[in-house]
């Protein structure tokens, strides 16, 4: 059967399903995929229909979940593999919240877009980043970092314990972070005051395509 082209987000969600059958020897329920993807039940079944529509699985009914992947080794070459990144506490594009070193869930994202190691993400808090395209509830890839350049978006700790997304600046004598909202003032801290843990890299916001900086 002729297999017609996927989209970024129909191969990323091809390969998440390529993955867990390998691991567990059946697709995941429409509720695990829903919560793995961080989309909602309706966009699971809108792309196993996409997906069967286009040639790249069969099911016995239209809610089995008895799925069977179409793709040959060669076609395999171009569905990118994907990989879970941990979901690491919560923090604030706005006023700070406390940085908790605990594992608040996995994403699963596209490792052709997303190539580092050791990446993890952070659900963003608040609006002080909307202005480009930071916006409450999404998540922020991050690539560990104890560096920054200026004008980079980063994930900052304050004070050793409250950490926030912001674009960062070296002032000389302090650190400006800067949000991109005209509502919120920046912010300016002493060079011993603040521990850069991450650059942004990408942003995933729920059923839509994720999104690199």
């Amino acid at each position: 059967m002729h297999q017609l082209p996927l989209t970024p987000r129909q191969r990323e969600f091809y390969a998440y399903l390529e993955n867990q059958i390998a691991r567990h020897g059946h697709s995941p329920s429409l509720r695990q995929a829903a919560h793995d993807m961080r989309i909602s039940h309706t966009a699971v079944a809108s792309l196993l229909h996409t997906l069967q529509e286009k040639g790249w699985l069969k099911r016995e009914g239209r809610y089995s979940r008895n799925i069977t992947l179409l793709s040959s080794a060669v076609e395999k070459d171009v569905v990118p593999q994907g990989k879970q990144i941990p979901i690491i506490g919560r923090v604030a594009a706005g006023l700070p919240l406390y940085a908790q070193e605990e594992w608040a869930g996995t994403v699963y994202v596209d490792s052709t877009l997303y190539r580092g190691n050791n990446l993890f993400a952070l659900t963003i808090e608040g609006d002080s980043m909307k202005d480009v395209g930071i916006l409450n509830g999404d998540l922020a890839i991050c690539e560990p970092r104890q560096f920054a350049e200026n004008g980079e978006i980063v994930v900052a700790l304050i004070d050793h314990e409250e950490a926030t997304v912001k674009r960062f600046f070296y002032r000389g004598d302090h650190i400006e972070l800067f949000p991109e909202n005209s509502e919120h003032q920046s912010m300016r801290f002493g060079l011993g005051d603040v521990l850069i843990q991450g650059k942004v890299i990408g942003i995933h916001r729920g059923p839509e395509q994720m999104k690199k900086l």
